[in-house]
């Protein structure tokens, strides 16, 4: 079968002709890929920005963000059926840990199994995987359509669900980047919360985009936001902020953003954060990190995705067009999501 293969950290993946993925243990899934979501995690795995902290061989096949169709199962698969449509949780944790028995499958004491990084992932027409991390798809969902969901819709919904606690009726909040994650940002916090959200963004096309999906206010990022959401905001700053970008300055002006005992959540990386600890004593604010969601996160998520809810704003792209796809990310040209299609389904 052809799959995209990274071979060395800094060099480009390349499409390679593999064998199909075969089932050897009773809880083993085989999914035939209808779509596979590219994230600029894609990008940070080639460029090696893993290779220090999570140990992994190479060559390795890309693609965290994965739905189709079951193709094989193992002897003890009970939850899902041949032909069945599933969405993929990237993490394959272990179920019987500590951390997996709360749910928390990012944090399995067993350690990290992640599709696209230390293990084989969905750039490919098949893809291996366990019953454990597949969840069948609800009503009317197509995988090609919710293949980001598995990661960036699932990333969401885990700050979004933080976040919900703190926005009542009154309370505003800030999303930092209408790219992949944060236009399915905007869209679960007008579905979860009764806060005014305020979408800020450098390029124009992404601010009407927030427009559309129903952000209240759009604040373009052009050196002179924090002022522009103060001006929104009593002069106050927000309860919450959200940031989906966490590089360059943005970091910095999110955080400049915050109102007295608000929150700060971190979810994009690459940058820094340089505050004085005064700066968060005085006037209480929290910073909270974000990683990838919980199975019961893409659980409801999905749920929310059946109503029509969050619909992922994407552009499609066959297999072997990867390379474009991956240009496109890296240079702003794709507002919203990228998807894989192998075979053009």
């Amino acid at each position: 079968m052809k799959a995209v293969r990274l071979h060395d950290h800094h060099h480009p993946p390349r499409l390679d002709e593999v064998p199909e993925p075969r089932i050897s243990g009773p809880h083993d899934v085989v999914v035939r890929v209808g779509g596979a979501g590219l994230c600029r995690t894609d990008l940070h795995i080639r460029d090696g920005w893993f290779a220090p902290v999570v140990p992994s061989e190479l060559p390795v096949t890309l693609g965290h963000e994965n739905s189709g169709w079951v193709h094989e199962v193992g002897s003890a698969v009970e939850n899902v059926a041949v032909g069945d449509p599933v969405i993929c949780h990237p993490q394959q944790s272990c179920g019987v840990c500590p951390a997996c028995r709360i749910g928390d499958d990012m944090r399995c004491e067993r350690g990290l199994a992640f599709t696209g990084l230390t293990r084989d992932g969905g750039f490919a027409e098949l893809l291996l995987t366990t019953d454990r991390a597949v969840l069948p798809l609800p009503g009317e969902l197509r995988p090609v359509d919710v293949a980001p969901h598995a990661d960036a819709g699932l990333t969401v919904m885990h700050v979004v669900r933080k976040a919900v606690p703190l926005l009542g009726p009154g309370t505003r909040v800030i999303v930092v980047g209408i790219g992949g994650l944060g236009h399915i940002g905007v869209q679960c916090l007008r579905a979860l919360t009764a806060a005014e959200v305020v979408a800020v963004d450098r390029d124009p096309e992404a601010l009407k985009l927030a427009s559309g999906i129903g952000a209240h206010h759009v604040v373009p990022a052009d050196e002179q936001q924090v002022e522009r959401v103060r001006g929104l905001t009593g002069g106050q700053g927000a309860e919450v902020v959200i940031d989906f970008v966490g590089e360059g300055d943005a970091p910095a002006a999110a955080f400049a953003m915050v109102r007295a005992r608000g929150t700060y959540f971190v979810v994009g990386y690459g940058g820094e954060l340089r505050v004085p600890t005064f700066a968060l004593v005085l006037p209480e604010i929290s910073v909270v990190g974000n990683a990838v969601g919980t199975h019961d996160d893409l659980r409801e998520l999905m749920a929310l995705a059946a109503t029509g809810g969050v619909p992922v704003h994407t552009r499609t792209y066959p297999l072997e067009a990867f390379a474009d796809a991956m240009a496109d990310l890296e240079e702003g040209r794709m507002h919203g999501r990228g998807v894989l299609v192998p075979g053009g389904r």
